[in-house]
């Protein structure tokens, strides 16, 4: 302990005090031989309160030596602490020196230090470990050990902890502390481990980083938090930004639903704190990294669904109609929204329904145009408003028609102020940066709509009392050929270009003037200075679409003609050397970067980026148009008519289809309710069929009692037959002669029956057949019953006949024998003959009795399968007519189908026969057009005309 006082500072002698060397080295031997954990942890304070003064003797001695004691004194927190401090002090660089050259080499010594401590990767690992324990003293120190190594040896370090078994998790549990300083520094040490390193952010989001964030934030008191929302915003901006799948994963877990109570802003926006300020601003562009146009189109679209359905758009078009907004948070939430509304129509279409909140109230669009085209707003105002519209507009053709329409003269509502006045007041003002930013909008609101550049060549302007209206078209001409600045002409030119490509309507109104080929001509061809040069090329741009979408609907400016002035004025290796100045230009390369216009100063605001897009289009087709010969123009001429008739007739065909499918697709839906009658009529049958059944087994079941009760019957009669008389024998006649009449009745309502079944087998339907023969054979099981009931009646009426006759001559012979039986002569045998007649009888009557009853049953029945064929032959007979009248409309539609394809083929053969004698014949297709005074609709009209002469001069040619 002595030796510590002396090099803490003792009273010894100044010849005696020893170096910081020698007490280092002093205090290493110390820890590494010392025995006693007292006198190790002594060594070991000693050691840090030296490390930030002798830093290089502490780290080149006593690093190996620390970290030792991490691995052996774990036991003791206090040491543990120590250790990690005094190595914390020689890795950072957090120098008390001030001078620059003496910070310089601290950093580089601190890069040292790390190199040395991360060498073997045990240590890292081993400092991973320690972050487990829960000792204050030993978890900050470790905290913040491991973040100046991230610092200082980033990637290296992160590869370490990425194959280190639960070293993210670890790492994530800082997050779970209850000390805020460890949670705070946990969340600096996780922006810098997951800093550029997908892998490690893709595991920190799966280890529920974004609802613990989130959390965070929110107990913070969100954008009014401190310094803590702005670390938990960051750490979100790094596992979110350029990584798709984290953003996917942000999305479905519906955090984003989470973020619209971020922008809750009150009615009250004075006095906002720099904080405040600063984590709205990290909010809003968290919102723009899930909605980048960087990121996957789908991903960019889902998220924007999303942020709609929530109502966060709603909230940030809120904050954007505010008052008392800082400027900065303004112009941030104006970006924010333009990327949320970007190529969403649904969002295009809200944004465009926003008003603000004045007296009378102004659409939003309105509101912003006016701050763009305003010189007294912050330049990154304006651009910020630039980029919103640009982005209103993209792949947007309703917004876009409904700013060109704002302009026309049917809609012009003097009463209030318009996009399109706001916007022509913008391109003819003395502000050059409202010159480019309003023809730039323009210009963005006829990109790839070909009906809106036709559309505003119907607009007029009135430039002076007196003097007639100028065309807008005209009027840009003017002022570009008046000499303005360099950045209001590239915007004019660039604004023209966009107009005049793939419209030829509009390079013929511009070819109309004949001051504009010349002064092209003479920008192109004169030598300017490098300010000029990109106005040199626009022009040549200009020009070559001219040449390129040119009809030769004017005489004066056909494609050879102008081609042919290039050559003999300018030249065709200068004019594409003046092209190429403007993708050389470093103007040109920022603007093609990224959509948001992003510029330093007012003068470099040059280029659009989506213009930048349509040179690249165009720059190698002007060329090939500039060096292609008129023969090959003809022949492209030729080949673009034939393809453009060939397109008619395939339209002609597909709307021809198109209609037939419509027609067959009723069809189906006919045949399909037809189908559902027919299964409902199905299902009336089988219940008719199951109540048919139903009535058998009642017949059965009233048959087996009927023959309970006549057996009762016939042993009565029996017992009543052994005083047989005369007058019963002429009874029994009687009944059987009403059997008769009664059999030949049924006889007759059998063969009525019969032919009602035949009527109703000629008369069955396709898809009932089943059903109704079943009804024909439990009708033809009837008839075979009364035909058996027949025939049994027959034999009965045989045996009747037999036995009357038998009797007939028994009572002959009783009355011959009348004295022997009074005599008592023949008693015997008369009674045996009288007993077996009566048997005979009996058994007949019985068997007469059961066929009454059986025919009465038989009969019943019938007369219900009767009135059940009687209904199924009416639903038969409907479904007939129905079957007959669909299958009428199907073969009409296929003979009309037929009819088609046969004319179909006619017309290709006619087609490719015409064709052919036009190349034996050696004739081409040529424009006799009127050119001088001609507007679009008279050329459209004159070609459509040439085109029925040739039409009808080729079917007489054909004809002969």
């Amino acid at each position: 302990m002595n030796f510590l006082r002396g090099v803490m500072g003792g009273q010894q002698t100044p010849g005696a005090q020893p170096s910081g060397a020698e007490t280092i080295q002093k205090l290493c031997d110390r820890v590494a031989s010392s025995t006693l954990l007292d006198d190790r942890r002594d060594a070991v304070r000693a050691l840090k309160s030296l490390s930030k003064k002798y830093r290089l003797e502490v780290g080149t001695q006593a690093m190996d030596h620390l970290l030792n004691v991490l691995q052996t004194d774990r036991s003791d927190s206090e040491i543990i602490g120590y250790a990690l401090d005094t190595l914390y002090n020689i890795v950072s660089n957090e120098a008390e020196e001030t001078e620059e050259n003496q910070q310089v080499q601290t950093d580089d010594l601190g890069v040292q230090f790390t190199e040395m401590f991360i060498k073997q990767q045990e240590n890292v690992t081993l400092l991973l470990s320690i972050l487990e324990e829960f000792d204050f003293h030993v978890r900050w120190p470790a905290v913040k050990l491991l973040t100046t190594l991230l610092k200082q040896q980033g990637p290296q370090v992160q590869q370490i902890v990425l194959v280190s078994p639960m070293g993210v998790s670890r790492l994530m549990d800082l997050l779970d502390d209850s000390r805020e300083v460890i949670r705070n520094d946990g969340l600096l040490l996780l922006q810098q481990l997951t800093k550029s390193n997908a892998a490690i952010q893709k595991i920190v989001a799966f280890e529920n980083a974004f609802e613990r964030l989130l959390d965070i934030i929110t107990e913070e008191g969100n954008s009014d938090g401190g310094i803590v929302v702005e670390d938990c915003l960051l750490l979100l901006q790094s596992l979110l930004k350029y990584n798709n799948s984290n953003q996917n994963f942000f999305k479905e877990g519906s955090y984003i639903q989470r973020m619209k109570t971020w922008f809750e802003v009150g009615d009250d926006n004075s006095g906002w704190s720099a904080q405040k300020v600063t984590n709205l601003h990290l909010m809003l562009q968290l919102v723009r990294v899930l909605v980048s146009p960087a990121n996957p189109p789908g991903a960019t679209s889902s998220c924007q669904k999303s942020m709609s359905q929530c109502g966060l758009l709603q909230q940030l078009c809120t904050i954007l109609m505010a008052t008392g907004v800082p400027a900065d948070i303004l112009t941030e939430t104006i970006n924010t929204v333009s990327e949320v509304i970007r190529g969403n129509q649904i969002n295009q279409d809200y944004f465009a329904s926003v008003n603000a909140p004045s007296n009378p109230p102004r659409p939003a669009i309105v509101v912003l145009l006016i701050s763009m085209v305003n010189e007294k707003q912050p330049f990154v105002l304006r651009c910020a408003v630039l980029y919103c519209f640009q982005c209103f507009l993209y792949k947007n053709q309703k917004g876009q028609g409904e700013i060109v329409a704002t302009l026309l003269p049917s809609t012009i509502d003097a009463s209030s102020l318009s996009a399109g006045q706001l916007l022509c007041g913008g391109l003819f003002s003395t502000d050059s940066l409202s010159n480019w930013c309003a023809a730039v909008a323009l210009a963005h609101s006829l990109l790839e709509n070909s009906t809106q550049k036709e559309q505003l060549l119907r607009v007029q302007l009135a430039t002076s009392i007196g003097n007639p209206p100028v065309s807008l078209l005209q009027q840009c001409t003017n002022i570009l050929s008046q000499g303005s600045k360099v950045q209001a002409r590239v915007g004019l030119l660039m604004l023209l270009c966009t107009w005049l490509t793939n419209c030829p309507i509009a390079v013929t109104h511009f070819l109309h003037n004949p001051a504009n080929v010349p002064f092209l001509t003479a920008q192109i061809s004169e030598n300017l200075g490098e300010e000029e040069q990109l106005v040199q090329g626009l022009c040549a741009l200009l020009l070559g679409i001219c040449i390129h979408y040119n009809d030769n609907s004017l005489e004066n400016n056909t494609k050879d003609k102008l081609k042919q002035l290039i050559e003999k004025r300018i030249g065709k290796e200068n004019f594409t050397e003046k092209l190429g100045f403007i993708t050389k230009h470093e103007y040109y390369s920022k603007a093609a970067q990224k959509p948001q216009p992003s510029f330093t100063s007012p003068d470099h605001m040059m280029f659009d980026h989506e213009f930048t897009k349509l040179i690249k289009e165009l720059e190698v087709v002007i060329i090939k148009t500039i060096y292609k010969s008129s023969e090959e123009d003809k022949k492209e001429e030729e080949e673009k008519k034939s393809l453009e008739q060939h397109d008619n007739i395939i339209s002609h065909y597909k709307s021809v289809i198109r209609e037939q499918d419509t027609q067959l697709e009723e069809l189906k839906q006919v045949v399909s309710t037809l189908q559902m009658k027919n299964e409902q009529f199905q299902a009336t049958v089988s219940q008719q069929l199951a109540q048919i059944q139903q009535h058998k087994d009642q017949y059965n079941v009233l048959k087996v009692q009927l023959g309970k009760d006549s057996q009762h019957h016939i042993s009565h009669n029996n017992a009543q037959m052994n005083g047989f008389q005369a007058e019963e024998v002429n009874r029994l006649k009687e009944e059987i002669e009403e059997l008769k009449k009664q059999q030949g009745v049924l006889q007759e309502e059998l063969s009525q029956k019969n032919a009602l079944i035949d009527n109703l087998k000629h008369s069955q339907v396709d898809g009932q057949t089943e059903q109704v023969a079943g009804i024909f054979e439990q009708a033809a099981l009837s008839q075979k019953e009364l035909e058996t009931l027949r025939s049994q009646l027959h034999v009965q009426s045989m045996e009747i006949n037999r036995l009357q006759t038998e009797r007939t001559e028994l009572l002959q012979k009783i009355e011959d024998n009348a004295p022997a039986v009074a005599s008592g002569d023949h008693t015997i045998p008369t009674a045996c003959k009288n007993n077996e007649f009566e048997e005979k009888i009996a058994t007949l009557m019985q068997e007469i009795v059961g066929l009454k009853e059986e025919l009465k049953t038989v009969s019943e029945e019938r007369s219900s399968l009767r009135q059940q064929l009687d209904s199924a032959n009416s639903t038969a007979a409907i479904l007939q007519e129905e079957k007959v009248k669909l299958e009428q409309d199907l073969s009409d539609s296929k003979k009309e189908q037929d009819d088609l394809l046969v004319l179909l083929a006619d017309q290709d053969q006619k087609i490719s026969g015409l064709k052919r004698q036009l190349k034996e014949l050696g004739q081409t297709i040529e424009d006799e057009d009127d050119d001088d005074d001609l507007d679009c609709e008279d050329v459209g009209d004159e070609d459509d005309e040439e085109d029925e002469e040739e039409h009808n001069d080729l079917g007489s040619e054909e004809e002969n």
